[in-house]
């Protein structure tokens, strides 16, 4: 096993040796197409193949992507066979005691000389300014800058990372915030407010000065996921991905900023933002399945270019799960394990679903040693650093098996009482939550499903049914509530809080939450614990698609009505008549023409074989 690339190149010739490398020779274009010959790969079964397009019609530069998008590349991208082997990496250095003799240090003195090995690498010149332009030669417009959806404001850069270096401290930040590209020489820096990056913006803003900054494309990719890591602030990312590659990050000064940028990446943007400037940046179909509206951010101004002499420009593509992204929260979620049993050691283990989009909801497995200790954790990790934005908790037993996404939800439906372990709160969100009425505050529920104790309050048990009417059959039973509704779905498990999936129609005059008390009064409806309701274009049948837009459009202090050991969720999209005022986003969805055009030269791209996976 490979430990450590030397740049994106090196990773891509291992890639191709593994047989995970699928070269794409035909002509394609960066408006729309990579974007769904992407999309297509990635969504087939494991991940597809990562994808190299040599013939990119608007540039002469090739793209890359889908490197990191199955549970093998990420693993190769970052050196182990298994992604809990990094973790075990995490865990052995933070277990490490003061030495208590002479005779331990010595033992220790192997992991000291391996945190030598993380710390970042000066050189005096890299391949990444093998070619330099400045001035009149500057043109973001030859790079092959993807347009990824059709209501996406324009191209972005979508895999950069962004070295900045706070004012006050001089500590380093590369985290990655995407770049729309306005013209040749200017792009959005669209830093959430959050972010490293931001925070040290803040700073130059207060001082009334340009901030240098520089954009790093396709680097090794370690770093590049290094980049993207949730890490505390202050925390340098380059450091990380020298622990990760058990090698330095070799370093080299930029040519017109005062900023150090890797030396085997294949481009670096050099420039500054000015403080004062803010322009409107997006929409852009982000991770989350959903267009992130627009909004103001601050403005990059390039003043140089530098690249290697024939480099390869690398891209994700985001949007509704699962996409590469997915494989690269699995390898955070891995990795930040033991550092969050270090502040929580009651955890034993936590799960993101990908449906969750990484901070909709967290199911925690917990070793619970007292009453109300599940509350605790709750409380504790809603004011830890990124998971403060998680907008869903829901605590198992350290017992269950997080690997098995069925048999948790039969647990937790098989354990709660609705009445008691449903507790909703409110707090901060994360920027992309679009359900909340107001931008980055909004509801939280967690969901208590550990056994309980002798000294706790026990939990109301359900009778369950002998048998169940047909789908069709509890149709009839909810029209007779109301015609508005048209679909209907028993969810199939054998559970103590059966669910019921609806489809409802919304035209604007009703919310769907008013129909909850006729649901619940329904005497054919009984037995069902749980209601949740959707739009009458969503496939009930999807069980992908019901969890995405379960996590993704409820606001928990709004949209959950209870009665009881009973509760219903609006899970549709909502409005005016929902008390939702702002902007609802679009599903994220691909130009009709684009997929057919796409469909007609799957054989010529040689993507043949993923379209028919599709159909069967």
């Amino acid at each position: 096993m490979k430990t450590a690339y030397k740049n994106l190149r090196d990773f891509v010739r291992v890639l191709e040796k593994e047989g995970e490398l699928l070269r794409i020779t035909a002509p394609v274009s960066r408006d729309l197409e990579i974007t769904q010959i992407t999309d297509i790969v990635c969504k087939s079964p494991g991940g597809g193949k990562a994808l190299l397009f040599e013939n990119v019609v608007e540039s002469p530069f090739p793209v890359l992507t889908n490197a990191f998008g199955s549970e093998k590349r990420i693993c190769m991208a970052l050196g182990v066979r298994h992604l809990d082997d990094l973790a075990a990496r995490v865990r052995r250095f933070l277990e490490i005691e003061p030495p208590k003799s002479l005779g331990h240090a010595v033992r220790l003195l192997p992991l000291g000389l391996d945190l030598l090995r993380f710390v970042p690498r000066k050189v005096r010149k890299g391949p990444c300014q093998e070619v330099v332009l400045r001035g009149a030669d500057l043109d973001l417009n030859r790079l092959p800058v993807l347009k990824c959806w059709p209501k996406d404001g324009g191209p972005f850069v979508t895999l950069p990372v962004v070295i900045t270096r706070s004012l006050k401290t001089a500590k380093r930040n590369a985290g990655m915030y995407r770049l729309q590209v306005y013209d040749a020489k200017t792009t959005g820096m669209h830093w959430h407010i959050h972010k490293d990056g931001s925070h040290y913006f803040q700073e130059y803003r207060a001082a009334g000065k340009p901030m240098p900054v520089a954009v790093a494309v396709g680097t090794d990719p370690a770093t590049t996921y290094a980049a993207t890591a949730p890490l505390p602030r202050g925390v340098d990312e380059i450091i990380l991905s020298g622990f990760i590659r058990r090698t330095p990050v070799p370093m080299t000064r930029a040519v017109t900023v005062p900023l150090d940028v890797p030396a085997e990446a294949e481009f670096i943007l050099e420039g500054y933002v000015d403080p004062e400037e803010l322009r409107l940046e997006g929409p852009f179909g982000d991770h989350t399945g959903y267009y992130s509206l627009t909004d103001l951010y601050p403005v990059f101004h390039l003043t140089a270019i530098t690249h290697r002499k024939n480099p390869i420009y690398p891209a994700t593509i985001v949007g509704r799960p699962p996409m590469e992204d997915c494989y690269l929260a699995k390898a955070t979620e891995r990795l930040f394990l033991p550092l969050l049993q270090t502040v929580l050691p009651e955890i034993k283990d936590y799960w993101l679903p990908w449906e969750g989009v990484f901070h909709n909801i967290t199911v925690v497995a917990l070793e619970k040693e007292y009453p109300g200790h599940a509350r605790k954790v709750m409380s504790a990790l809603w004011g830890q650093g990124q998971m403060s934005f998680c907008k869903a908790l829901v605590m198992v037993d350290a017992h269950v098996d997080l690997h098995r996404p069925e048999r948790v939800l039969e647990t937790v439906l098989n354990t709660v009482d609705l009445e008691r372990d449903l507790y909703v709160t409110e707090g901060v969100l994360d920027v992309l939550d679009h359900s909340a009425p107001e931008p980055l505050f909004g509801g939280k529920v967690g969901l208590d499903a550990t056994a309980r104790w002798a000294s706790e309050p026990q939990r109301a048990q359900r009778p369950r049914p002998a048998s169940w009417p047909a789908d069709a059959q509890l149709l009839t039973s909810v029209r007779q509530i109301s015609e508005r509704f048209t679909g209907c779905r028993r969810v199939p498990l054998d559970v103590l809080n059966p669910v019921l999936l609806l489809n409802v129609i919304k035209d604007g005059t009703l919310s769907a939450l008013s129909l909850a008390p006729a649901l619940m009064d329904a005497e054919s409806l009984k037995p069902f614990a749980v209601f949740v309701l959707y739009d009458q274009d969503i496939a009930l049948q999807d069980g992908s698609m019901v969890l995405w837009k379960l996590f993704n459009n409820v606001d928990p202090l709004r949209d959950i009505f209870r009665k009881g050991p009973r509760i219903l969720i609006d899970a549709t999209k909502k409005g005016p008549e929902d008390g939702h005022l702002r902007p609802w986003p679009d599903d994220i969805a691909m130009d009709p023409e684009v997929v057919q055009r796409v469909r007609r030269r799957a054989q010529e791209l040689g993507i043949a074989a993923y379209l028919d996976e599709k159909k069967g």
